[in-house]
């Protein structure tokens, strides 16, 4: 076999092989998201049965394909069978015992009375215990009255008088009646009448006719005592009949039917560019519950196919989306992990708030997904995922015929463009107002469209800012893991490492104060090139801050820390001096992993010279003759790949060079400037860095602007005046 080919061959299958270790994962993570959207939404959502929100309008009509009934819910179907119950008429029974109980009891308490009142001189004690076995409390006022023949006589025959007149008639107890209106059933013996409850005379209504026959009306005590045991003596002779009463309330709630409406087939249900009531969407749910039930409780196994098969081509439009527009996401399997992650909790989310009723889309959380995104990656791709995202949710049965599709869309594209570079945690109230105001605008378009009342908008957009709230909230916690597992900072880490108080910066300004002095001019000069061409300042200034850190391990080998006249490598050879150089790359590296330096940063220690030559001490090698290794006098590298730290190449080239000037005039500035950025490019140390010309000739016109404002000229003040000139000399 010719080589050639052979060799073509399995390159062709190295590259099949990495393509599918690349896209094999990614497609695992697909259909796990699929699977966990079937499991939240069992639910076919292709159904053809739309669910219309109420008050929405329906876009096409909607005929019931079979009959079927619309049942009450257990709440509606217990509230309508108590209202029945409570308007049956309640059985009272005439009970003519209860009087001969009465008129027994008070003989025998008049019988005892005589005879503790025979003895002289009277017992008045004898007389009130009598009282208190028959449960009459009596006073010495009352048992001294009742003690005189005559009294008693006439105070016992009217208490008779009264049973026989009126309870003989039939009384009921006191309370009995006071919470019925209407009608009642009489029922005496076999005899069974309706009457209205206000004909029943009761205990109070028996009182006030006794007090007519009053037999001693001038006597306080003795009214006292005739109303006394008329009360202790009285029995009901009219009672409730509970049991009856019950079987009659049974037999009403029995009556109250458990469909609300009935649906026959090929009927309308609701007809297209109609408003969807409350009627119409009781009717949309029952059949397409009842559709389900016809198919089985169980998904069967086709049903179950297609629905996955539905979201999953979703999840993977998204997928391709993340693929095409930001191909550095889709190959770091962590971050996509990470979008994963978001997709599953949204739909989670979602699954939630579906078994609200009513039901609440404005709850969903897709801003939660919004922000993050936009905080770790960029708005351009949040506002895809957002609108991916979006779509699945809304396809879903529950959310089909709703405004969920539009008032998440509204609400996840305004908190993706929001969240911009993030300089302060503040910022997320504004993320707040804007995603709030967007839930707002929303409910106001979709509540003036359907003629809904102010509440039902106020209520809709109240949900949405709670919404806004949590979702914001949690985003802010889930940030910094989501940092923590990818590995990228968001502004707020880089600004918790700008902090010029934090250890390692405190180390080199103590221990290296011309590396920090050099560190800051960099840092100046790299923020304000990178604001220029669009590049991320805050990345620039703070990468510039770490970039020389590896000089704390030997500061007083580099110039800028040296006093004058005393340098170190006049007694070393070239090559140990260039090695002395190198090794502040690998230094560098060694205390950006003892501090937990974040990765981004790192690429600054490591980018900041790229792979040119250590010139100086290449130089004096070649002076001193001999053989030279060439690759002992070239920096590690590797070469920039960010804009950022390439322009902090620039910026630590040129600031270096600038310094030798005597007179650092704008044009000399310039020139120098320029020599500089020519020289890395002629050595190609800017090839991976994705800058184009006229992005360098804007980092070199901001090169010139920050510098020449650094040496401005100064005036000669009098030395008569206490001033400093240029010839100054200490006395």
């Amino acid at each position: 076999m010719d080589p050639e080919p052979a060799g073509a061959i399995r390159k062709s299958a190295r590259n099949d092989r990495w393509q599918w270790q690349l896209h094999g994962p990614r497609l695992a993570i697909a259909v796990a998201l699929a699977v966990l959207t079937f499991a939240a939404f069992p639910e076919a959502p292709a159904t053809q049965i739309p669910i219309y929100e109420i008050g929405a309008v329906a876009a096409d009509n909607v005929i019931a394909p079979q009959a079927f009934e619309v049942l009450k819910s257990a709440e509606e179907l217990q509230k309508e069978r108590d209202d029945v119950a409570r308007a049956s008429e309640p059985v009272f029974r005439y009970v003519p015992a209860a009087l001969d109980t009465s008129r027994v009891l008070l003989g025998k308490f008049e019988n005892d009375v005589s005879v503790a009142a025979a003895p002289r001189p009277q017992n008045l004690g004898a007389i009130e215990a009598v009282g208190r076995t028959y449960g009459v409390a009596l006073t010495p006022e009352e048992a001294a009255y009742v003690s005189v023949p005559t009294r008693r006589q006439r105070l016992f025959g009217t208490v008779n008088r009264v049973f026989d007149r009126w309870v003989s008639g039939g009384v009921v107890a006191s309370g009995a009646v006071d919470q019925l209106r209407g009608q009642v059933v009489l029922v005496r013996g076999s005899d069974e009448r309706r009457l209205t409850v206000d004909s029943l005379l009761s205990f109070g209504q028996l009182i006030s006719r006794a007090r007519l026959l009053n037999p001693d009306p001038t006597s306080e005590v003795g009214t006292s005592l005739y109303l006394k045991l008329i009360t202790s003596f009285f029995r009901p002779t009219i009672v409730l009949d509970r049991t009856q009463t019950e079987r009659g309330r049974d037999e009403l709630r029995r009556s109250v039917s458990s469909s609300k409406y009935s649906v026959r087939a090929g009927e309308k249900i609701v007809g297209a560019h109609e408003v969807v009531g409350r009627e119409e969407h009781e009717k949309l749910r029952a059949l397409q519950q009842n559709l389900s039930q016809r198919r089985g409780t169980q998904p069967q196994i086709r049903r179950a196919v297609g629905s996955i098969l539905f979201d999953l081509i979703i999840v993977i439009l998204m997928g391709v989306t993340v693929r095409v527009f930001r191909p550095r996401i889709y190959a770091q399997f962590r971050e996509v992990v990470v979008l994963a992650a978001l997709v599953a909790l949204i739909v989670v989310g979602a699954a939630l708030v579906s078994h609200m009723r009513p039901l609440r889309p404005e709850l969903v959380p897709v801003t939660l997904a919004a922000v993050v995104v936009s905080a770790l990656f960029d708005q351009r791709i949040s506002m895809l995922v957002t609108m991916i995202v979006t779509i699945l949710i809304g396809a879903q049965a529950p959310f089909r015929g709703t405004n969920a599709l539009f008032v998440n869309l509204v609400g996840g594209a305004v908190a993706a463009l929001s969240v911009r570079a993030v300089a302060r945690r503040r910022q997320s109230y504004m993320w707040l107002v804007s995603t709030g105001c967007a839930y707002l605008a929303a409910a106001i378009a979709i509540g003036l469209m359907l003629d809904q009342p102010a509440s039902t908008i106020v209520v809709s957009a109240g949900h949405g800012a709670l919404n806004a709230l949590g979702s914001i909230l949690l985003a802010l916690l889930l940030l910094p893991l989501a940092e923590s597992y990818t590995g990228i900072e968001t502004d707020l880490t880089l600004l918790e490492w700008s902090d010029l108080n934090r250890p390692l910066m405190q180390r080199l300004s103590l221990e290296a104060p011309g590396t920090f002095a050099h560190t800051m001019i960099i840092a100046n000069l790299a923020e304000a090139a990178c604001r220029a061409i669009g590049a991320n300042a805050l990345l620039a200034r703070v990468g510039a801050y770490y970039h020389d850190i590896g000089k704390l391990a030997r500061p007083q080998y580099f110039v800028e820390n040296q006093a004058r006249g005393g340098n170190p490598h006049d007694t070393l050879k070239p090559d140990a001096s260039a090695e002395i150089i190198r090794e502040h790359v690998h230094e560098g590296l060694r205390l950006a992993e003892q501090y937990g330096l974040p990765r981004v940063l790192r690429a600054f220690i490591t980018e900041h010279h790229g792979t040119g030559q250590i010139a100086y001490f290449l130089g004096k090698a070649r002076e001193n003759g001999g053989e030279i290794d060439p690759a002992g006098f070239v920096y590690p590298g590797p070469v920039p790949h960010s804009a950022e730290t390439a322009v902090v190449m620039l910026a630590d080239g040129v600031e270096a060079a600038t310094r030798v000037l005597n007179e650092p005039t704008p044009p000399r500035v310039r020139d120098v400037i320029d020599h500089i950025v020519n020289q890395r490019l002629e050595q190609g140390q800017l090839r991976e860095a994705p800058l184009t010309l006229r992005q360098v000739d804007l980092v070199k016109e901001e090169f010139g602007r920050v510098l020449n404002g650094m040496y401005h000229r100064r005036i000669d003040y009098p030395t008569s005046s206490g001033g400093v000139t240029a010839e100054f000399a200490a006395r």
